[in-house]
């Protein structure tokens, strides 16, 4: 499943924060790739390095790195199919603190699971886990224009965000159960990260809402 946009609703301020996090994305990965390898593990988080106090600022700049062109487009995809309605509850900036508060926490605690793992980690998908957490409490019926994939078929339909948020969860869940980190070119899948960023935008996107602008928004 791929979703697209929330056929549900429509931000009410254009989402610029979360247009400039994409437009941050790519400009890391054109970094990557053109600084190779070295760039990547320097940047990157190495959760035994982490461990050993070396390199913390990896646990920012690794958000902002991605491992392939499928990696940071299904992201960037992701983030702007939840990310408008999220930042439009909040304002530009605590969105923006959000944002980097859920990927250092989620990529933490994965850096806390695998302490020994020398596996480079990156990737905006604790970042992105904390938004959709975000979304499914705030709007759990929105339907959200999904494309759905059955072998070569594909379809388009509108799936409640519950089900399309609820299945990805579970899908990490059990990939976390199994302690799985999957090697993805020079990174990594970490599905402890994912649970854990989600579970903190669903705590915490309360303490991060903009209650006049949400009220403003509602007058308009």
């Amino acid at each position: 499943m791929i979703p697209l946009w929330d056929a549900s609703r429509r931000p009410v301020h254009f989402p610029v924060m979360t247009a400039f996090i994409i437009v941050a994305n790519v400009v890391g990965f054109m970094l990557e790739l053109s600084g190779g390898d070295d760039f990547v593990l320097r940047w990157s988080v190495v959760p035994a390095d982490i461990v050993a106090g070396h390199h913390w600022e990896t646990l920012l700049t690794s958000m902002f790195l991605h491992g392939s062109w499928a990696h940071i487009i299904g992201n960037m995809v992701f983030l702007w199919a939840f990310g408008p309605e999220i930042e439009d509850v909040m304002n530009p900036l605590r969105y923006l603190a959000f944002y980097l508060l859920g990927g250092v926490l989620a990529m933490s605690v994965q850096v806390a699971a695998n302490p020994t793992l020398t596996i480079p980690c990156l990737g905006a998908s604790g970042a992105i886990a904390a938004v959709m957490g975000a979304f499914l409490v705030l709007y759990p019926r929105d339907r959200i224009r999904t494309l759905l994939f059955f072998g070569f078929f594909v379809t388009m339909a509108y799936v409640p965000a519950v089900l399309l948020i609820g299945f990805w969860f579970v899908i990490q869940l059990l990939g976390a159960g199994i302690g799985a980190v999957a090697q993805v070119n020079t990174g990594g899948i970490a599905y402890l990260a994912h649970v854990s960023g989600a579970v903190f935008g669903a705590i915490a996107v309360g303490w991060f809402r903009d209650r006049a602008r949400v009220a403003a928004g509602a007058a308009d």
